[in-house]
């Protein structure tokens, strides 16, 4: 790792150091002396960083000290499901040593911690421990784990869309659920405060997010999931403009209730309106899926709905209407019953 070079300030030099995820700014009036400063301040870091992976060489006490040096740097929410993955998985080897562990043994373990967990759990709680083993100089072997089933999470059709606009919209949920449809998060909904909502919006502004952290409490970030989640988004849906001046009120939240609440109600309304039970993050889904289907560019989803990447839109979140799918197999079939008439 090297030093930083010093930079020139109106009082003196200046280095800023990165320290185990942490900004460490090291100052001196002169440059040689801000160099020596900084390189002694991360020769005690590094020193310290020893003494702390021998002392934590035990699978528990290497994911409990992941956790705790991460902590102020990482999302609440990942913390908790950092904090889940401790307390529930690799208990069977918790207390034992992790140059103890041969390659082989880790394949039987994974093998075990797979008959009680899905594939993807199992993915997630790998992915950890291999990071917080890492974190102290361990470096865990390669191991085989389960294959993960296709991503089929529910969503709503173009044709079933109108449907579920036409249930939600006389019910108190309106408002976030149809801004769940427009392609928002719904922790980024819960963050919304009514008295920064305009009269007759044209866009709403995201600000922040409210999660749950490691003590299953709800909590107020200023920041969103990741750097693009903070963005404008356009009242697309008539409805929604009209559900917003209906329900206006002074001042609070957008949510008439409780993230949970409001999950069990959408799958609900759904099922009343002989839908599939999409949760409000189905919504979000059924947004981008609807933006596939009228060919809406890749890049202009990305922005709408804070997406980081064009893979996460297209992998995850993007999902092919069944109606074009039986378009094109449809095309398909006339190929072959006819290929003359495609020479």
């Amino acid at each position: 790792m090297r030093t930083p070079a010093p930079v020139k300030t109106a009082s003196g030099w200046r280095i800023q150091l990165r320290l185990g995820g942490q900004s460490v700014v090291v100052k001196a009036e002169d440059k040689r002396a801000c160099i020596r400063k900084a390189e002694q301040i991360k020769a005690n870091w590094q020193i310290d960083r020893k003494i702390q992976i021998h002392a934590r060489d035990r699978v528990g006490e290497i994911m409990e000290g992941y956790i705790e040096a991460k902590e102020r740097t990482l999302s609440p929410l990942t913390v908790r499901g950092y904090q889940i993955i401790a307390e529930n998985r690799w208990q069977s080897v918790a207390m034992r040593r992790l140059c103890d562990i041969s390659a082989q043994e880790w394949q039987r373990i994974v093998s075990k911690e797979a008959r009680t967990c899905g594939p993807k759990t199992l993915k997630n709680a790998w992915g950890f421990l291999r990071s917080a083993a890492r974190f102290y100089g361990h470096e865990l072997p390669a191991v085989t784990l389960p294959m993960l089933e296709p991503n089929q999470r529910d969503y709503l059709t173009p044709q079933q869309i109108p449907v579920f606009v036409q249930a939600v919209t006389p019910t108190r949920f309106a408002v976030p659920l149809l801004l769940a449809l427009s392609s928002m998060r719904i922790s980024e909904i819960d963050a919304l405060r009514w008295e920064d909502i305009p009269e007759d919006p044209a866009m709403i502004a995201t600000s922040g997010a409210v999660v749950l952290n490691k003590d299953n409490k709800y909590i107020r970030k200023v920041t969103g999931k990741n750097a693009t989640s903070s963005r404008v988004v356009p009242v697309m849906i008539p409805q929604l403009r009209e559900v917003l001046e209906r329900d206006r009120k002074p001042s609070g939240g957008l949510i008439p209730c409780s993230q949970n609440t409001l999950r069990i109600n959408c799958k609900k309304i759904c099922e009343e309106a002989g839908l599939p039970p999409v949760s409000p993050h189905g919504l979000r889904h059924s947004f981008a899926s609807l933006c596939y289907h009228l060919r809406v560019p890749e890049r202009i989803v990305m922005e709408i709905g804070g997406w980081a990447n064009e893979r996460t839109v297209h992998e995850i979140y993007t999902h092919i209407a069944q109606a074009d799918l039986d378009h094109y197999g449809a095309q398909i079939i006339d190929f072959f019953k006819a290929p003359a008439k495609f020479a």
